[in-house]
């Protein structure tokens, strides 16, 4: 007796298109976006290239070639002939400022306006709507007088208020938007458990909003550091500068090389972008959270 064995019908694989062959238009888009970030890229290694090299080396090679030595001369003589460490200071204590009472002032009006539902609310929306939409040269007079008025020129004052009641313009019709769609299960199982309007909002719309909140903290300090126009104004003492500001009266007063003035340029971005870096994550999940939403 014979035993023949069957065998198993072989099974064909298929082979898988691969990642190029099923979105070609993808690997497009990725190179795309590739050249866009070199071209971004590529404005600030020139400055840091630039920023560590010597005169005599800028000289002879363009501001295209790679330095010969690391030249940080021109970083220490800008550092202490503007004072740097003052104005880096003020516009650190300025940002922070103006994004801590931007949010909170902006967490008051959108919990009257969105939750609450005052009466008028729309109105006020158009308000700050309006409001985000003038451009600061409009502002410039009436501010300037009232400033003068108050014994608040040429203080840090005074740009503090200036600018949380700008930030807090855009915040108040952002959050609005947010707050109109609050769960109102929440609020109602609050108020069961005996909170008031008060302890609501802090125990349950901030905690709730946070993420967003952080998206506004992140927005306001790094506009507040960037603004130029209305602290050149307002602060004309040497003192009271800006890192902007500094960097703005000292390059108009035609008196660095080139070489100095690249590293005038690193040294006053590299603040801000380590305060990006560190709150990117933060950034990143805030607006995940609102894309969810």
């Amino acid at each position: 007796m014979t035993v023949t064995a069957t065998r198993a019908p072989e099974r064909r694989t298929e082979e898988k298109p691969t990642l190029r062959e099923r979105r070609p238009g993808r690997f497009l888009i990725l190179a795309g976006l590739l050249v866009l970030l070199l071209l971004m890229v590529a404005p600030l290694l020139v400055v840091a290239v630039n920023a560590v090299k010597s005169p005599a080396d800028y000289a002879a090679g363009g501001p295209l070639s790679l330095p010969d030595h690391l030249y940080w001369r021109g970083i220490v003589d800008f550092w202490n002939r503007v004072d740097f460490g003052l104005k880096l200071w003020n516009s650190f204590i300025t940002s922070l400022v103006v994004a801590v009472l931007g949010v909170i002032l902006s967490v008051f009006n959108a919990y009257a306006l969105g939750i609450g539902r005052v009466r008028g609310r729309i109105w006020f929306l158009v308000f700050f709507l309006v409001a985000n939409l003038l451009p600061q040269e409009v502002l410039v007079y009436p501010l300037y007088y009232l400033s003068k008025q108050l014994g608040l020129y040429d203080s840090l004052f005074s740009i503090i208020i200036i600018f949380t009641v700008v930030q807090s313009a855009f915040g108040t019709y952002l959050l609005t938007s947010v707050y109109t769609e609050f769960p109102k299960e929440l609020l109602e199982a609050a108020a069961i458990d005996g909170a008031g309007r008060w302890r609501a909002l802090w125990r349950v719309v901030v905690p709730v909003s946070r993420p967003t909140l952080a998206v506004l903290f992140t927005f306001f300090f790094i506009w507040t550091w960037n603004e130029f126009f209305l602290p050149l104004i307002f602060l004309i003492s040497n003192d009271n500068q800006t890192v902007p500001v500094a960097l703005g009266v000292l390059q108009g007063d035609r008196m660095m090389d080139a070489t100095t003035t690249s590293a005038s340029a690193l040294i006053g971005i590299i603040p801000a972008m380590v305060f990006f870096l560190i709150f990117q994550r933060t950034l990143t999940r805030g607006i995940a959270a609102g894309a969810i939403k």
